[in-house]
């Protein structure tokens, strides 16, 4: 191998740079807006000394950020040598890190706005053995050319083929004609799909409270309030049509921000491992290996049910290249069930994905109710009392719950076949899980007394998902049926 030492691009620096000035922006912004943009350079004023501190401080911060971007930049250094990617960097404490191209789990990439203006893809090289999920190491920027480089060293690694690469070979040609069909591919028609049926519209709305809350210094909530209360009094409508403009924005927002991050997305299989890329202003390459799957999870809410999609979530051991090392793959963000259960087939042959499930008894189906009457009795009498007339419309919550128990019931099953444990359930999207026993970290089984009487027990099955893990449950199964899984678990 090539003892060729290699450095990060010069954008790099930048990179890093306004990484950490990003994280800066929000914290000046609210202290300026809370202050009431009372700020001034003359030297009389009494918002000068504020101005120069406030200005000043974020000055330095933004000299320092650049620093330690340009340094970071300088010392670090990668190199290939005796199979290992060797890392070193630092500017008054060295470190080295050696990595065998064997225990190399995955090559992601991110091409964001900075990167695709020059050519460049940030690289996360991630291990079976990451610590917090982080990347073992993370290349900030260089060339396609070089991280393609570094992807032909690690395979030659690990098939242990004793080629030299010709000096005289181009680096284009590297990887020439390895291009693998794609084994899914999110049409337009999909993709719009997918973002006007998303749950993207509570991220938004969290995110706007949560920037709300940051100003609650400056914004006058009494005089708000009363105010709010004499316009309700003279016009519900016009609130009602308010809060509908505003959960419209909301969705369009949501339905904009889905559109971006899975444009064009595209799934690969290649040397047992799944490629999959996305994204439109910043594209991500995400390359998971099949034998660190540890669950399959499709997921179908009502509105999707109704019209025969599903997402598929892969359920993976350690990181995944997403930001928030605990969040999930989607496989397959939308598809037909049908057409999701032949993929399936072909990646997976050894599982039954065709289960028939065991379903949960009649005699269980009020406790997939009964239990939400605890904390919904106390907010319908509030309600009522509090917000009469209109507050009498929350008696419908009732039936509703009812409904929704009967359906909840009536999804609740499992079925065992061999080696595979199947189990099916429902908050409010139907969630099946696909898992093979020796990935299954724990079984948990509970009773309740109540439960007891009438012979049904509860299930849960864990397995490692991210840094955590993911806990599949079904509640209120025949005791006998959870029993047997149990026992099928033991043995």
């Amino acid at each position: 191998m090539s003892n060729e030492v290699y450095r990060l691009h010069p954008v790099s620096a930048i990179i890093s740079s306004v990484k950490a000035l990003k994280s800066m922006i929000l914290p000046v912004a609210i202290i300026i807006i809370s202050n009431g943009f009372n700020f001034s350079f003359n030297f009389r004023s009494e918002h000068f000394f504020e101005t120069v501190l406030l200005f000043g401080v974020w000055g330095v911060a933004a000299v320092l950020a650049l620093v330690g971007g340009i340094v970071k930049w300088r010392t670090f250094v990668y190199w290939f040598e005796d199979g290992e990617l060797r890392v070193k960097y630092g500017l008054f404490v060295k470190k080295k890190r050696y990595i065998p191209f064997e225990r190399i789990q995955s090559l992601n990439y991110h091409e964001g706005i900075f990167h695709r203006l020059f050519g460049l893809v940030k690289v996360q090289v991630e291990t079976a053995g990451n610590k917090g999920g982080k990347p073992e190491v993370e290349l900030t920027a260089i060339r396609k050319i070089a991280a393609d480089v570094i992807e032909q060293e690690m395979r030659r690694a690990k098939t242990q083929i004793a080629q030299h690469i010709d000096v005289e070979q181009s680096p284009e040609q590297i990887g020439e004609g390895m291009v693998v069909p794609a084994i899914y591919h999110m049409s337009m028609r999909d993709l719009l799909v997918l973002a006007t049926t998303s749950g993207g519209i509570g991220v938004v709305l969290s995110g706007l409270a949560a920037v709300v809350s940051q100003f609650s210094d400056i914004i006058p909530y009494d005089e708000v309030f009363h105010e709010v209360a004499d316009f309700v009094k003279v016009g519900a409508f016009l609130v009602a049509l308010m809060v509908m403009f505003v959960l419209i924005i909301a969705w369009f927002v949501s339905v904009v921000i889905t559109l971006v991050n899975y444009y064009d997305y595209t799934v690969r299989i290649e040397d047992e491992k799944l490629m999959i890329t996305k994204g439109l202003l910043e594209k991500k390459r995400i390359t998971l290996p099949l034998n660190r799957i540890q669950a399959i999870r499709i997921v179908e809410n009502p509105l999707r049910q109704v019209f025969g999609f599903a997402t598929v979530v892969v359920e993976s051991a350690g990181g995944n290249g997403e930001k928030g090392r605990d969040k999930k793959i989607a496989l397959f963000p939308l598809i037909k069930k049908q057409d999701c259960l032949q993929t399936l087939v072909q990646l997976f042959p050894e599982m039954n994905w065709q289960p028939e499930f065991t379903r949960a008894p009649k005699r269980a189906r009020p406790f997939f109710y009964r239990i939400d009457f605890l904390w919904l009795v106390p907010i319908l009498g509030a309600c009522s009392y509090f917000l009469y007339p209109y507050g009498l419309l929350s008696l419908l919550l009732i039936p509703l719950t009812v409904l929704l128990g009967i359906w909840q019931h009536r999804t609740a099953g499992y079925m065992i076949d061999g080696k595979q444990l199947a189990m099916q359930y429902r908050i409010f999207s139907r969630i099946t899980l696909f898992m093979e026993k020796k990935r299954i970290q724990s079984m948990e089984s509970s009773q309740t007394y109540f439960q007891k009487r009438k012979q049904v027990m509860s299930i849960k099955a864990t397995v490692m998902s991210g840094m955590s893990g993911m806990t599949g449950n079904v509640p209120s199964l025949e005791q006998r049926d959870a029993e047997t899984i149990l026992s099928w678990y033991e043995h």
